[in-house]
């Protein structure tokens, strides 16, 4: 498999579809940088930011919103003006955000991770639009995968070191989540990022697995598994005209001076999947 668009990310992470404008958002965390990419026409485009970024995701009323450091930012693309709109955890100095999307409500979800990410130091976050952050879970080593089933009743959830997904009762009128249960036990390296199909299937992100695997999340059956040439695999997003290409990020290097351990490391595949999946959501704030 030959990757999608070249990048050499050093921690690629965070994609996520622009359907208005036929776009491929993503980041690279280590890397400090939020990308677009334009399929259509093969331009791509990198920014800088002055530190770690993990999730890039539009805004209904213009502009992009980010996770970086432990804020919540505004970004605009064009100035790279960057506003910060909530902090979280400034109490835990070696805490960042990590993975995070938006409901079918616009309310931001987002989780963070000690950066050892070896203590249970982390939570999972609700940006609402009106720019208030609750505390919705605690307790987590590193907050990744994020995803709802179609009709919005479930949500789907990864803490990576458990090597699990669990699933939630969800209320979308209030963001409150209920009935925690088990649903995926990982075995091929650590789930990270997740999305979900028109199925209600769930598509994973192995890190350490070289793959992205579909799931059937009620009877835990594996449904198919697409391999890459690349170990560390990290998110993924549905995207493309009729939301049936995966676009699939992936890591190289972990720092600036160590080379990258494969020769597509860190750069965007995509695959080609037998159902649509789901369109990601703006920020609404």
């Amino acid at each position: 498999m030959q990757p999608r668009l070249n990048v050499q990310a050093i921690l690629g992470e965070g994609p996520h579809w622009d359907e208005e404008h036929g776009l491929l958002w993503f980041v690279d965390i280590a890397g400090r940088a939020v990308h677009r990419y334009h399929p259509a026409s093969g331009q791509h485009q990198r920014l800088g930011v002055p530190d770690m970024v993990s999730t890039v995701v539009p805004r209904s009323r213009g502009g992009l919103i980010i996770t970086m450091g432990r804020g919540f930012y505004t970004l605009d693309w064009e100035s790279g003006t960057l506003s910060l709109l909530a902090e979280v955890e400034t109490d835990r100095p070696n805490n960042r955000f990590n993975d995070g999307k938006c409901d079918a409500k616009g309310r931001f979800w987002a989780g963070t991770l000690d950066k050892q990410e070896n203590q249970p130091l982390g939570a999972l976050y609700c940006l609402d639009v009106d720019h208030t952050v609750k505390k919705v879970l605690d307790g987590i080593t590193v907050s990744n995968g994020i995803g709802w089933s179609p009709d919005n009743r479930i949500m789907y959830y990864i803490d990576s070191p458990t090597k699990k997904v669990v699933a939630f009762d969800y209320d979308l009128d209030r963001a409150s989540l209920s009935h925690r249960r088990d649903v995926l036990h990982i075995h091929e390296g650590s789930p990270d990022g997740m999305t979900v199909d028109q199925d209600g299937m769930l598509w994973i992100a192995h890190w350490g697995g070289s793959q992205v695997s579909r799931w059937d999340p009620e009877s835990a059956t594996l449904i198919e598994t697409y391999s890459l040439p690349v170990e560390r695999v990290t998110s993924l997003a549905f995207g493309g005209p009729d939301f049936t290409e995966l676009f699939v990020t992936t890591a190289g290097r972990q720092n600036p001076s160590e080379p990258p351990n494969e020769k597509f490391a860190g750069d965007v595949f995509s695959i080609t999947a037998p159902v649509a999946g789901l369109r990601g959501h703006q920020y609404a704030g």
